[in-house]
């Protein structure tokens, strides 16, 4: 143990923001029920007391439910000299502001000749929820990585909820903060004032070099479940987890993928079209690794329980892609 306290995904996210807002006077936040500390009390501290108590309304501003109208102020708040973090909530309603957030904040400094700049930070929680059907459980990752001009994070772990989030606050082009909604709850050593470099994976586990499995978000803690069952049946597996998407880390998932020579992408997202077929090309091209990818079925996610099962990516399913590749 560090001695680092235990806090939880949310309360770590609150913890960099907080930290953030005031070192920086600039720094707002804005968007629906922030006041009450966020949805998932991603804008409540530790303590229980809400950003909004600390730093007041004008700098954590409830919005009207127009996702739209929440990016397009944050982008106008940007380029006036603010650094806003913008909440839509899950990203899922990303998609109604979607221009905003495509069209204006990623381009604006390419267009017009880096006269402007648009540091803002939008967090928009991906993956399954729980019962909530398709228009609530979708991971949305793969859109933003294809988009020029966007940073994309999707942190795994309290610690790099936190880190990531700092290096976000900190940058000067528009972020994609991607944060799972099935994690907020999970807790972890939180070291003080670390900032996790953008674009630099993390060992999430390392049992040897028979096989590297690549993933992000709520899936490597699925895929390291997986490794550790792996090595009782005698496969050394080891776990990266990618946590920046874009720019992810290349170099290190090149070297690993050919000193195992063999690559599983896992990931959460449907499979067809997803991150993880644009990590399995790069590795195929530039090494002589074999490589398999594992996502969910291209159907929209199911309110039942039996058919929610099934979009979701599994110990299981992980351990006999595995199995299927180290039989190739």
């Amino acid at each position: 143990m560090s001695g680092a306290p235990i806090l939880s995904y949310a309360q770590a996210a609150s913890l960099a923001l907080e930290e953030a807002m005031r070192a920086d006077p600039r720094v707002v936040a804005l968007g629906e029920d922030l006041g009450r500390g966020g949805v998932f009390g991603q804008y409540r501290g530790a303590d229980g007391r809400t950003l909004a108590a600390a730093f007041g309304p004008d700098r954590v501003i409830d919005t009207p439910i127009s996702e739209a109208a929440i990016m397009g102020a944050g982008v106008g708040m940007a380029l006036a000299g603010l650094r806003p973090v913008v909440e839509l909530r899950v990203v899922d309603f990303a998609l109604c502001a979607i221009d905003e957030l495509v069209n204006q904040a990623a381009k604006n400094r390419f267009m017009f000749g880096g006269q402007g700049r648009v540091p803002l930070v939008a967090r928009m929680p991906i993956g399954i929820w729980t019962a909530s059907a398709a228009q609530h459980s979708q991971s949305l990752e793969a859109w933003f990585a294809h988009v020029p001009g966007l940073v994309v994070l999707a942190p795994a772990t309290p610690a790099d909820n936190y880190g990531l989030l700092k290096s976000a606050l900190a940058g000067d082009d528009p972020v994609a903060y991607l944060e799972h909604k099935e994690l907020w709850n999970l807790q972890g050593e939180v070291p003080p004032g670390t900032a996790v470099k953008v674009g630099e994976c993390r060992m999430a586990f390392d049992a040897g070099s028979d096989l590297t499995i690549v993933s992000w978000s709520r899936q490597v803690h699925v895929c390291v479940e997986a490794a550790e069952q792996l090595a009782a049946e005698g496969v050394h597996a080891q776990v990266i987890d990618l946590r920046s998407l874009w720019p992810w880390d290349r170099e290190a998932v090149l070297a690993r993928s050919a000193a195992s020579g063999r690559l599983l992408v896992v990931h959460e997202a449907v499979q067809a079209a997803g991150f993880g077929a644009e990590i399995a090309a790069t590795v195929a091209e530039h090494t002589g690794a074999r490589v398999a990818r594992l996502g969910a079925p291209r159907i929209p996610v199911g309110y039942a329980p039996a058919l929610e099962a099934e979009a979701r990516i599994g110990v299981d399913a992980v351990m006999r892609a595995a199995r299927r590749l180290l039989a190739r």
